[in-house]
């Protein structure tokens, strides 16, 4: 019996054989080029390609995961237009190296350079080199992805996995997987838990020790690949993998239950939802209600603004299928790290504090009614509200009332149905936060957007991983914020929600209710294990 030690990415048991994943990346192409405006040409449509095959994935992981873990593609697409990445590229192709010779070169340099600062937000960003520079080799050569056939469930075993490689592989055979590279916050990694297999990266097992068909377990919790198990572990593996299987069969038991505590208080658990395929699991978990339908994917999927039709034809599906229960349908929040090439967004220094969201929607009007026209449609069909993103001053909602107006008397001259539509914003801003008790006085509801909230108070980009330490959602700045919220919006009559990840760290739960927050919308894989830390109060 061998013990390997590694990073845990999900935590998990797995048993099963081994499949060893050795990928042959022996490209043939010529080392060198003479005309180099000929490579240039090449190299740039070798880069279209890849962002195509970078769009596929993206829409391929819109139907396998949650959107943000969606948002891996369209971040890859970013170290293709990375000046210093190109221009590294481009001045090798100037010496007289082939296009090929020179993006492999640009690849192993700036990928080793990253890997040799020992930090795990630059252990990634090599990972993403990488990755894109055989992309983009595989273009250039015209060689194709290799399919990984399996016949039947095993353990996966790789030197490192691509975001594109994991979504391609039969995750019906996939008990595990364990990669030699890799850090915990890798795309990877990220896609992994969204897939909910259990992982390990950066394990320590040698290459010649390993045999394809050998019997192993991956212990999640501990961080352990033990190959060739004895009789005696495989019996403690067996246990601990009932133990969890128990464990997530326990929460079954609350569907059809209250959301209340042992003294009587109540809050609304509801779920938040991305696609169609997240409201099957909103459904399955019993969630009381769609807190936050996003409407991103709508428009990231597509070369062109969604027609109404389409729109509406959705949100109708969602409304009938929650029978009664709540939706809130969040417009357009496209902008910082979503985006569409569509869009024609302008480049920015600091997106996430730019032409975003509610500040795109005001501007391209026909756009934002078109959404509201739609929702409006469909509101007919359940009890839909609309939700409003990055809220900054009254003047923005005076408008956004001015247009939803316009829209509904648009409706009523074409004899067009719709139901009354509660309107509410995302406080998901330090100034939003600030002058709640202003904006409570022209809305219906508050939905705190804990996300933004904490990245906006603590000057922090939640987006970069070399940031954490500081990405504080705990933060007392924050948690009074969204006290002053929700004293805000009680005073004004009005209800005030939690749909930000915080929203389902069940160590704040009992803090959220004391202030007395109405609702809190998580991860539908969250919603029975909220209930039961709330029935156990």
């Amino acid at each position: 019996m061998k013990i390997y030690s590694g990073k845990s990415v999900l935590e998990g048991i797995a048993l099963g054989k081994l499949y060893l994943l050795r990928k042959q990346e022996c490209l043939m192409y010529p080392l060198y080029a003479a005309d180099a405006q000929k490579e240039n040409m090449r190299l740039k449509e070798a880069s279209e390609t890849v962002k195509a095959e970078l769009e596929q994935l993206y829409r391929l992981a819109l139907l396998q995961t949650q959107q943000p873990q969606a948002e891996i593609f369209p971040a890859l697409k970013l170290v293709l237009d990375d000046e210093a990445y190109l221009s590294c590229i481009q001045r090798k192709i100037q010496k007289g190296i082939s296009a090929e010779a020179a993006v492999h070169e640009t690849g192993n340099e700036l990928s080793e350079q990253f890997a040799a600062l020992q930090d795990s937000y630059f252990a990634a960003r090599a990972a993403d080199i990488q990755d894109v520079s055989q992309r983009l080799l595989r273009a250039l050569t015209g060689n194709a992805v290799q399919a990984v056939e399996l016949t039947e469930p095993v353990i996966l075993v790789a030197d490192d996995l691509t975001p594109g490689e994991t979504l391609h592989l039969d995750k019906s055979k996939i008990l595990a997987f364990v990669t030699k590279k890799g850090a915990v916050n890798s795309h990877t990694s990220i896609l992994a838990r969204a897939l909910n297999i259990p992982a390990l990266v950066g394990t320590d097992f040698l290459w010649e020790e390993l045999r394809d068909g050998m019997t192993a377990a991956v212990d999640g919790t501990e961080g352990q690949l033990i190959v060739s198990p004895d009789e005696q572990t495989l019996s403690e593996m067996e246990q601990k993998r009932q133990a969890l299987w128990q464990e997530q069969e326990s929460v079954k038991e609350l569907v059809g239950k209250e959301n209340i505590t042992s003294d009587g208080r109540k809050i609304e658990v509801l779920a938040n939802i991305g696609s169609l395929k997240e409201l099957e699991n909103a459904l399955r978990f019993d969630a009381g209600g769609i807190g936050l339908f996003r409407t991103e994917f709508l428009y990231m999927e597509r070369e062109a603004y969604p027609a109404e039709q389409v729109q509406f034809e959705i949100y109708r599906e969602v409304l009938g299928r929650m029978n009664g229960k709540k939706v809130v349908i969040r417009t357009l929040d496209i902008g910082s790290d979503k985006r569409a090439s569509y869009f024609e967004l302008p480049e920015e220094e600091n997106p996430a504090m730019g032409y975003r969201a509610i500040r795109i929607c005001l501007d391209r009007e026909g756009m934002f009614k078109t959404q509201l026209r739609a929702i409006y449609r469909a509101s007919v069909y359940g009890n839909a509200a609309i939700l409003f993103p990055m809220i900054t001053s009254e003047e923005e909602i005076i408008k956004i009332r001015q247009i939803t107006e316009a829209v509904k008397q648009e409706l009523d001259m074409q004899n067009i149905p719709y139901a009354k539509v509660e309107l509410g914003i995302m406080i998901e801003t330090p100034a939003a936060a600030l002058i709640s008790d202003i904006l409570a006085q022209k809305v219906d509801f508050f939905s705190i957007g804990t996300n933004d909230l904490t990245q906006y108070t603590l000057a922090v980009d939640r987006l970069n991983p070399q940031l954490e330490k500081y990405y504080d959602a705990r933060h007392p700045a924050v948690l009074r914020m969204i006290r002053m919220t929700v004293e805000n919006g009680h005073k004004a009559g009005i209800s005030v929600g939690i749909c930000g990840e915080l929203a389902a760290d069940l160590k704040l739960t009992q803090t959220f209710m004391e202030m007395g927050v109405d609702s809190l919308s998580v991860s539908p894989l969250y919603v029975l294990k909220l209930r039961r830390s709330i029935r156990s109060m």
